[in-house]
């Protein structure tokens, strides 16, 4: 029997009718959530586990009252619980449903080792073949490989430092400037450490920062970091806030 997607994500409450991507409805999601919906529609059945850009999706059959999954690099500690996916058929009523989990994978995360938790009995995933002895917990765990390319943006890194990332035309003498240098972009001059990807260096404090990439006398925001903000002068740059 053919199945069409009923729209049914208690994630989304704000969502009045099926039509999970109505315009009026697109516009009051955020991209993430975007991203999520859209992931959601893409699973039709049950089966192993599978990696769609950062996301891990994992399903499971409905046969049971409620799924839980616990990741290795959670410790195990937290359980995340599966969601419903229901299936209408021509006459609108519920053809089947199936359990799912979507993870947006940690950036640093390339291996997942995980558990599932069955109506209150943790287990191997069924449907996935793939497992590991753990030494650590003197278990069994189901794998997932979670291997993909991971994009180098600005961000804090460790020793209390932020490496700004540009990327553009090999061969430019690039700068970044902000408020952290009062405005002055001839400062620090970023290194061209691959072709086109420039990068610099630089501890700072907790706090809010604004900045801009310069090549010559023009300015621009960073085309990596969604977090934009107005220069002292009213030009667009960035911000990237350090806890």
């Amino acid at each position: 029997m053919k199945k069409i997607l009923c729209a049914i994500f208690s994630v989304f409450l704000f969502l009045s009718s099926a039509e999970l991507f109505s315009a009026e409805s697109k516009a009051m999601l955020t991209d993430e959530e975007l991203d999520y919906a859209e992931l959601v529609n893409t699973i039709q059945d049950v089966g192993s586990p599978y990696l769609k850009g950062d996301y891990a999706i994992f399903t499971s059959k409905s046969n049971a009252r409620h799924i839980g999954i616990a990741f290795d690099f959670e410790g195990f500690k937290t359980i995340h619980s599966f969601k419903i996916k229901k299936f209408i058929d021509m006459e609108y009523k519920e053809a089947d449903s199936i359990y799912f989990y979507i993870l947006k994978v940690p950036k640093n995360v390339l291996e997942i080792n995980y558990r599932l938790i069955i109506d209150g009995l943790w287990t191997v995933d069924p449907l996935n073949d793939e497992t590991v002895f753990s030494r650590e917990t003197n278990l069994v765990l189901s794998h997932f490989n979670a291997s993909r390319e991971i994009p180098q943006v600005t961000e804090k890194i460790s020793g209390g430092k932020i490496r700004f990332v540009y990327k553009g035309k090999s061969g430019q003498k690039v700068r970044v400037g902000g408020s952290f240098t009062n405005w002055d972009s001839w400062i620090y001059q970023m290194s061209e450490v691959a072709p086109g990807v420039y990068q610099f260096e630089i501890p700072l404090p907790p706090g809010k920062y604004e900045y801009a990439f310069y090549t010559g006398i023009n300015s621009f925001p960073d085309s990596g970091n969604p977090q934009k903000c107005y220069t002292p002068d009213g030009k667009t740059a960035s911000l990237i806030v350090l806890d």
